[in-house]
């Protein structure tokens, strides 16, 4: 299995707990609680091999865990479910794992993600009026994230699952260029 099969099956399944209607826990305290473990878990390597390592034994690993837990305050659903992830050896994928569950969270809320790159900061306003228009493009309601890539010389370019919409100079430039040949 792949590591992005076992990141996404882990993130389901969690998703599945916290999106009940039941559930002690909200989806968005979940992320930011697996986030903040995460942050713990990049600014120390020796916390990190300490985790990893098979010379450590899981009741030990377990015991961090639920130290860093309690210092966090971290809840009994995310605390189980690092639990699992140490017992199962999978505390490397924990980054995958939180990126797939924000995924799954926002499809069950019935949200799509864009990913926007631009060529410059967009203000406010260009935010909203370009995820509106994607939106209607799509047919989705729509949590954007924009990002700046240096290498656009103008212009967007959005992803939203596995479909893109380039809107940026260069794609337009690069349409015109396979216009040019097939005229030729």
């Amino acid at each position: 299995m792949t590591f992005s099969a076992v990141a996404t099956r882990y993130a389901h399944a969690l998703a599945d707990v916290v999106t009940a209607g039941n559930s002690p826990l909200r989806a968005d305290d979940a992320i930011a609680q697996l986030r903040a473990f995460e942050a713990v878990l990049r600014s120390s390597p020796a916390l990190l091999n300490a985790l990893t390592t098979p010379a450590v034994p899981v009741a030990r690993k377990r015991a961090v865990v639920g130290r860093i837990g309690y210092v966090l305050e971290l809840s009994q659903i995310t605390r189980n479910f690092l639990y699992v992830l140490v017992d199962h050896r999978r505390i490397t994928a924990l980054s995958p794992i939180i990126n797939s569950l924000e995924l799954a969270v926002e499809e069950r809320q019935g949200f799509g993600r864009a990913e926007v790159s631009s060529a410059a900061e967009l203000g406010e306003e260009q935010k909203t009026s370009l995820r509106t228009q994607l939106e209607r493009i799509s047919g989705k309601r729509l949590r954007a994230r924009y990002a700046v890539d240096h290498g656009l010389i103008g212009g967007v370019v959005a992803r939203i699952g596995s479909t893109v919409y380039d809107g940026s100079v260069r794609g337009q430039l690069e349409t015109l260029r396979h216009r040019m040949r097939a005229d030729s």
